[in-house]
């Protein structure tokens, strides 16, 4: 019953603050209108998500958020010393490739939109199998470190939020 009122409750909350934070005051005319949004939406798309993804381990999403977070405070300063203290031909840039141990479609998502959040790297392409993910890294002089880095990093977790 509660699945066909709500078939996806984190939607409807994840709306509901979205609303909130868009009209920028809390009211309980626009809780209400941000509820409605967040209980009619899920219900108008629930069809074509017939194959929903499920957070196996909602801790270490909220370890993954964390991690990201830390990486991109990180990653700005990296990418403020390479552009303010390298000349330009001691910035390495490299493609690297990223074999794919992630299988579901939403994991891959979350990680090329984690990569490209992060400065100094950008996911620009899935391949057609969806095996690997090509990156293009900024400035390294270890492609293959990078590679290990993200599989160690986000991958990893991923597979333990998703799989």
């Amino acid at each position: 019953m509660l699945k066909r009122v709500l078939p996806h409750p984190v939607l409807s909350i994840t709306l509901t603050f979205v609303w909130l934070a868009l009209v920028n005051k809390i009211t309980l005319g626009n809780l209400i209108l941000g509820g409605a949004l967040g209980m009619i939406v899920p219900l108008v798309t629930a069809p074509y998500w017939p194959d929903r993804p499920t957070l196996r381990n909602p801790l270490m999403a909220a370890e993954y958020i964390l991690v990201v977070l830390w990486d991109i405070v990180v990653a700005n300063v990296q990418v403020a010393m390479i552009i303010l203290f390298k000349r330009n031909d001691a910035i390495h840039s490299k493609w690297v490739t990223i074999p794919l141990d992630l299988t579901s479609a939403e994991a891959i998502t979350v990680l090329a939109g984690t990569i490209t959040m992060t400065p100094g790297t950008v996911s620009v392409t899935l391949s057609a199998d969806g095996s690997n993910l090509l990156v293009h890294c900024l400035h390294t002089d270890d492609p293959e470190a990078v590679r290990d880095q993200i599989k160690a990093r986000y991958e990893r977790r991923l597979m333990e939020v998703f799989q």
